[in-house]
């Protein structure tokens, strides 16, 4: 397993990430700590949650139970100080936590009691805005995204609350870091702007959808990653399973997310199937699975922090780590190339 350092910071962690969003819907507490016992063994040692985990489905009933899944596992095992533990306080629009306000100094720190309490630890290494109160082109929102609706004042001045806030935190020592996502390039500048000139906490990390069917990151994004030392932390890697091959030609596995988020997230539409196809075919050709093919591409790009899977199931999450023992060749990256060219923007 390789590490890489997130931000400027000297905290390593390892370039697969365990994703956490299924535990406490479709994966017990017994499963999601058979997860964390075999990621950790084979060298795993950053955990990604979010307050708002399970989300398969979202549910008020549910809410805070991944974190609860995470806290009794690092309370039985003792290995707090092994894991870089990453979470995030939702933005608003979701009446069932904090009747759907927005991200405000007092919902952060509210948000950073509870899940402290719920994970059963005294600091959090990574904490992440999970989405922008402004309008932004994520979850599929590309389509009808117009800037000019943003109110820029509001959106500078709420950026200086929250890294006020987030200082305070630091400094009380109930997060280590901050990160983003669901943030666009102007946003991540922001943040890293006013972090130089009024020394607030730096962002170390994005937390964005990358994958083979969806690679906005490699344009105006790469390059604040590259000058801001910002890495990513990709988010659905396997485009909620797609790349897998197994929604083709209309199949929906029993027990699949797909039988639980009908269009998973708006990815699963006719577009998409001609490109996934494509995408199998490529790893049929040079011998590969076409899972551990999409992850061990991610793993090649030179913006790459850590790469977040989820598996729902032990041998899922065996094959999506093993990704990290891939190399792709020159030829199944020049297949991968002239399959994006013609395929651009699938979803």
């Amino acid at each position: 397993m390789k590490f890489n350092k997130l931000g400027r910071t000297d905290i390593s962690v390892s370039e697969i990430c365990l994703g956490t969003m299924t535990w406490g819907t479709q994966n017990t507490e017994a499963e999601a700590h058979e997860q964390m016992d075999y990621a950790v063994s084979k060298g795993v040692n950053f955990f990604d949650t979010a307050e708002l985990y399970p989300t398969t489905p979202v549910s008020g009933d549910t809410y805070g139970r991944t974190e609860e899944h995470i806290g009794t596992w690092l309370k039985n095992r003792g290995k707090r100080d092994d894991i870089v533990l990453a979470t995030k306080i939702a933005g608003g629009g979701r009446p069932h936590i904090r009747d759907g306000r927005p991200i405000k100094p007092e919902t952060i720190r509210e948000a950073v009691d509870a899940s402290l309490r719920r994970l059963q630890t005294d600091y959090i290494d990574l904490y992440q805005i999970h989405w922008p109160n402004r309008p932004h082109y994520h979850f599929r929102g590309a389509w009808d995204f117009n800037a000019f609706e943003q109110d820029r004042e509001q959106s500078v001045t709420g950026i200086t609350q929250k890294l006020e806030t987030l200082d305070e935190l630091v400094k009380a020592g109930k997060i280590r870091t901050i990160g983003l996502s669901n943030e666009t390039a102007w946003g991540t500048m922001q943040y890293l702007r006013q972090s130089e000139e009024k020394d607030f906490p730096r962002v170390v990390s994005i937390q964005n959808e990358y994958n083979l069917l969806y690679r906005t990151f490699d344009l105006d994004m790469a390059e604040v990653s590259r000058h801001g030392d910002v890495g990513l932390l990709a988010y659905s890697p396997l485009a909620a399973g797609l790349l897998s091959g197994k929604y083709l030609a209309g199949a929906r596995p029993t027990g699949s997310r797909a039988t639980i988020n009908e269009n998973l997230g708006g990815r699963l539409q006719p577009h998409q199937e001609p490109a996934v196809a494509a995408y199998v075919e490529i790893a049929r050709k040079h011998g590969l699975d076409p899972a551990q093919m999409a992850l061990a591409f991610c793993l090649t790009r030179p913006f790459m922090a850590s790469v977040i899977i989820g598996a729902t199931t032990m041998d899922q999450l065996k094959s999506d780590i093993g990704a990290a023992d891939i190399t792709l060749s020159d030829a199944v990256l020049a297949d991968i190339a002239k399959a994006h060219r013609q395929y651009p923007a699938p979803i």
